[in-house]
């Protein structure tokens, strides 16, 4: 068992939009990343997503409206959702979802990471 403190984790990267993996449990991968500015439009087919907000806030648009997603609060984005991120300022965020899941879902990009660093 490893102690997680998210805020030195956090202090460790600068770069927007690049997920860090920093635990697995049953499956799944818990990643930090920290967004600034707009991301793509993608979805993820056969995975549901957890976005809960460390530091800042964001905005989760989808095809059918927005939500904005403040610090402390999560927000599950379910499979096959097309959706994207906006941060006006960076904010700092917690991702938990199955090991293997692509940042950029079915729209691979330059921003695709497809094997996080784990720190």
């Amino acid at each position: 068992m490893e102690k997680v403190n998210l805020s030195d984790k956090f202090a460790l990267f600068t770069d927007h939009w690049h997920p860090r993996i920093v635990g697995e449990l049953n499956g799944q991968q818990v990643k930090l990343v920290k967004f600034r500015g707009d991301f793509l439009w993608h979805r993820h087919e056969g995975e549901d997503e957890l976005f809960l907000v460390f530091k800042g806030r964001f905005r989760l648009d989808r095809r059918d409206g927005s939500e904005w997603v403040e610090e402390g609060e999560f927000i599950i984005v379910p499979r096959g959702v097309e959706h994207k991120s906006f941060a006006e300022q960076e904010v700092q965020v917690l991702v938990f979802e199955p090991a293997g899941t692509l940042n950029t879902g079915d729209a691979v990009s330059d921003r695709t990471v497809p094997e996080p660093e784990r720190i």
